[in-house]
């Protein structure tokens, strides 16, 4: 559902500064402006409150409220975002006060994500994700189910599906649950092919619009979606790449990070976010032209470490370099200790080095390693061969015993081929 441009919302913005023994929290409220204009919204004022800590039962306090309530009537605005999850209880009293829509960040990341949702995998992990945030804020058919009438924050399941029954909803949660596994089984299913190749598996990740679709394409000439826009991509994307030095990998286009992702949707994306977990290198696409490049550099930093798989091999590319302005900027973000290449990915500048770097990320990870390999498995002794460098072969009554020099990540293939080989032969 997209909203008619004439029927545009109106949107305050507000959030609280809060003090601490450290100094002022970061407040940015540009992130929220562009995440309402995403989901059809247009923000008309900016409301922030300096607080200790939020007001538990409205968050701002009540000389804030007041002030958006006069706001709301001078900007003939009629809808309030907040940049922080809101607790059921404040919502319901910031609704009632204030007699407009009331969402907080996580209903509208969900709502966006609502839109973007075309496949039944990305339908399923989404539906999930809102019935989790709804289920604590459902009081029956008050003014928390009245928002449904329409505009942002009602995509997703409705009042009609709801039934207003935590009952049902649980029920239906448990539905979801059970096929998202299937979904996990599924693409365990097809993820088994590429891991017989041997080929390593890469997996681009970042903030949300740093550009990864664009370098996706520009890599693998697939035909990704490219906007500027928040969370275009929700479902990952796998295509085969070959490398200067004719080495096949297979590359994977995933969904943007953010900050304060809500856990209902990490939890959700799990099925998703495997295609991350299950990579043997990352790289890790940021955009530097952005203003705050490294905040977001850190963002995703905490997000690959909450998946565990902050130690995974991980290149910077610094991208959308076209763009900056800054001589100093690229190389504050590659002071990281991380290998980092500079790109735009739109012009092509940097692609090259960046091939080169993704080679030599792959090369590092050559290891001495011995296989033994079944007398019937000559196609997978051959591979051995042809992928490593091999140092002796001894020939005894369980199979070919192999000793080679091979990347770290065909072995773990080969040996995943000798299991399968042996198990077959029983």
């Amino acid at each position: 559902m997209t909203l008619d441009k004439t029927m545009q919302e109106r949107a305050i913005l507000a959030d609280i500064e809060q003090e601490g023994p450290f100094g002022a929290s970061f407040v940015d409220l540009d992130e929220l402006a562009a995440l309402a204009e995403t989901a059809g919204a247009k923000a008309v004022a900016r409301v922030v409150q300096k607080r200790a800590r939020p007001d538990p039962a409205t968050f701002l306090g009540q000389g804030k409220v007041q002030e958006i309530a006069a706001l709301l009537r001078e900007k003939e605005a009629n809808l309030v975002l907040f940049d922080d999850e809101l607790s059921p209880a404040q919502l319901r009293n910031l609704e009632e006060q204030l007699g407009v829509k009331v969402l907080d960040r996580t209903a509208l990341i969900l709502d966006i994500f609502a839109a973007r949702a075309r496949t039944k995998e990305a339908k399923l992990q989404v539906e999930m994700a809102q019935l989790r945030y709804l289920l604590p804020r459902l009081s029956g058919k008050g003014s928390q189910l009245s928002r449904l009438a329409g505009g942002i924050g009602t995509r997703g399941p409705g009042e009609s599906k709801l039934e207003t029954d935590r009952r049902r909803i649980r029920h239906r949660l448990g539905v979801l649950a059970s096929e998202l596994r299937e979904v996990r089984r599924s693409r365990e299913l097809q993820r088994r092919p590429r891991q017989r190749t041997g080929n390593p598996f890469i997996a681009l990740v970042g903030y949300t619009n740093a550009g990864k679709s664009t370098l996706f394409n520009c890599l693998t000439g697939a035909p990704v979606e490219m906007k500027d826009a928040l969370f275009c991509t929700l479902d990952p994307t796998v295509r085969g790449l070959i490398l200067p030095n004719r080495q096949e990998v297979f590359l994977s286009d995933t969904v943007g990070f953010i900050h304060k992702l809500p856990h209902h949707l990490v939890d959700a994306f799990r099925a998703t976010l495997e295609e991350t977990v299950q990579a043997d290198l990352l790289l890790h696409v940021m955009d530097a032209s952005h203003p705050q490049a490294e905040q977001q550099q850190a963002v995703v930093y905490r997000v690959l470490h909450e998946l565990g798989v902050g130690d995974k091999p991980l290149i910077e590319v610094v991208n959308k370099i076209d763009l900056v302005e800054n001589e100093f900027t690229v190389p504050r973000l590659l002071a990281g200790g991380n290998k980092g290449i500079a790109v735009s990915a739109k012009t092509g500048q940097g692609v090259d080095r960046l091939l080169q770097a993704i080679m030599a990320a792959l090369a590092e990870q050559v290891q001495h390693t011995s296989f033994i390999i079944p007398y019937s498995a000559g196609r997978i002794r051959a591979l051995v061969h042809r992928k490593g460098r091999v140092i002796k072969e001894e020939y005894l009554p369980a199979g070919v015993y192999v000793e080679a020099e091979i990347d770290r990540i065909w072995a773990g293939r080969i040996r995943g081929m000798i299991g399968d080989t042996s198990r077959e032969s029983k």
